[in-house]
């Protein structure tokens, strides 16, 4: 347990507040319809897919880098496993969103990962998303949908899981290595948070 106060973070390392929501029930779905030039999948992806899809949407910007830093094998296992399953959107014929759902626990489902680039952000794309990853969820037997966020994702995705019908229920404090300095990201990626 943290006492109240400051608490110093070591050199090369990164704090963040990760708050925790779920939600027991399927939220209410405002129809929203899919952005015109703009298509709704589902997709197998492959390593080179996933990390480039992945990068795009949340690395350079927020800093995501869970799956950057894993190896090859251990993100393949994760990918291949018939209860995760990734959507996308994409424009132009290039995919610019990410939503990944993960069944793998009994009764639950992890909204794992959801974003768009920023090609589609302000087009109404990250509601109709939303509405396929909470639609997808609750077809399946499921009592629990659950998602975290932290301080170092976008400002605006607290928020967003609120308006979309989850609840906060836990608050964390996470520190790790910083993956700018461990070479997972490039040093300029994130410039909102600084290196130390």
């Amino acid at each position: 347990m943290l006492a109240d106060g400051y608490h110093a973070v070591p050199k090369g390392k990164l704090a963040m507040i990760v708050t925790h929501l779920e939600m027991h029930a399927p939220a209410p779905i405002k129809d929203v319809p899919l952005p015109e030039g703009i298509t709704f999948r589902q997709v197998k992806p492959t390593l080179e897919w996933y990390r480039d899809v992945f990068t795009r949407v949340g690395a350079l910007d927020w800093l995501w880098y869970g799956r950057l830093k894993m190896p090859d094998a251990e993100l393949q296992a994760i990918l291949d496993d018939p209860k995760v399953i990734v959507f996308t959107l994409s424009k132009g014929g290039v995919d610019e969103a990410l939503l990944e759902l993960d069944f793998r626990m009994d009764g639950a489902c992890e909204l794992a990962y959801f974003g768009l680039t920023s090609n589609l952000i302000g087009t109404g794309a990250g509601r109709y998303l939303m509405n396929q990853a909470i639609s997808h969820a609750w077809d399946t037997d499921i009592s629990r949908f659950h998602v975290h966020t932290c301080t170092i994702d976008s400002p605006q995705a607290l928020n967003f899981y609120v308006r979309s019908g989850f609840t906060p229920y836990k608050r964390e404090v996470e520190i790790d290595d910083d993956p700018r300095l461990i070479g997972a990201l490039p040093e300029n990626a994130a410039a909102w948070v600084p290196v130390i």
